[in-house]
């Protein structure tokens, strides 16, 4: 593979019951996304089969659905995570200071909308891992807390005690950005790594937080803290532990670890390691942490895999 090779951040071939989902939901075939849905043995599946929000439209589509089975959890759930998507799509990925307030109110009136929704989802079914997962983006969001985000991910673990989007939604509140602190983030990373099964996605959240982390200082000290010793060996650590143990297989999250290793030890320069993830995603990265880097995610991704794949 070489400097123009495209990165396929969509991941459809890689998850065929996620690409099913969306080809059901652009049909607007609710038959088929239900299929799809119960064929699912366990939460990763589920979720995967509620991909169909990424089509454009789907929130017209899901309100039909629930116009004639307004009982449906599953099409409840999906429209209220679709609205998420619509609202964020308004605010921008920016921090709030790039926000303007007319952005602001149509962003909250989304997340109003599809909370209210949760809300009733959860109290019909309190197990249902999906609609919590999608209330810790809306406690976010509506910027209702870190103990009331606690209590949501608390639901979710209960259920699903590895639940690799929980997590990753989790640590975001906990970055100073949401009201955190860098102390309390590195340590869920952390606990969520050591408690994970060996071979597991879930250690990458360690380099995920050093990336927050990183995003937090200024020029200089960034690249200072990145590159320095207790980092580095954190990040090695976890990545023995998760894409580089024996155990390590192609599971729900396999994509955004190795995106998250080859992320972090590009930063350090490890460029042997690196290597070794960009090889092992083959065709696939992962969006999250490489949109921080100079001329964005997919430009960012073919560079400094070219430079690992020479010097590695």
């Amino acid at each position: 593979m070489n400097s123009d090779f495209t990165p396929d951040f969509e991941h459809l071939s890689a998850y065929p019951d996620q690409a099913a989902a969306v080809a059901a939901m652009r049909a607007r075939d609710w038959a088929a996304v239900r299929t799809v849905y119960d064929r699912a043995t366990d939460w990763s599946g589920r979720r995967r089969a509620m991909a169909g929000t990424s089509v454009d439209g789907a929130e017209d589509f899901l309100r039909e659905v629930l116009a004639r089975e307004p009982d449906d959890l599953i099409a409840a759930t999906m429209l209220a995570a679709r609205l998420i998507q619509v609202g964020w799509s308004i605010r921008g990925s920016g921090r709030a200071s790039t926000v303007t307030r007319e952005q602001f109110d149509a962003f909250h009136g989304y997340l109003r909308q599809s909370e209210q929704i949760l809300i009733d989802v959860c109290a019909r079914d309190p197990g249902f891992v999906p609609a919590w997962t999608e209330r810790l983006t809306t406690a976010r969001a509506l910027s209702l807390g870190q103990a009331e985000a606690r209590r949501r991910y608390d639901h979710v673990v209960r259920v699903d005690p590895h639940n690799l989007g929980a997590q990753i939604s989790l640590l975001q509140q906990l970055c100073p950005k949401w009201g955190g602190d860098l102390a309390t983030m590195h340590a869920f990373a952390a606990q969520c790594a050591a408690e994970a099964p060996p071979g597991y996605p879930n250690a990458a959240l360690v380099v995920d937080g050093h990336m927050e982390h990183w995003l937090d200082l200024e020029s200089g000290k960034d690249a200072e803290y990145i590159r320095s010793e207790p980092v580095t060996s954190e990040i090695r650590d976890a990545a023995e532990r998760s894409v580089f143990h024996p155990a390590f297989e192609h599971r729900p999250g396999w994509i955004y670890a190795l995106s998250m290793f080859a992320l972090g030890f590009t930063m350090s320069g490890d460029w042997t390691r690196a290597k070794r993830c960009f090889v092992e995603l083959g065709p696939y990265a992962g969006e999250w942490g490489w949109q921080y880097m100079d001329g964005g995610a997919s430009a960012a991704f073919v560079k400094w895999r070219a430079v690992a794949m020479e010097h590695g």
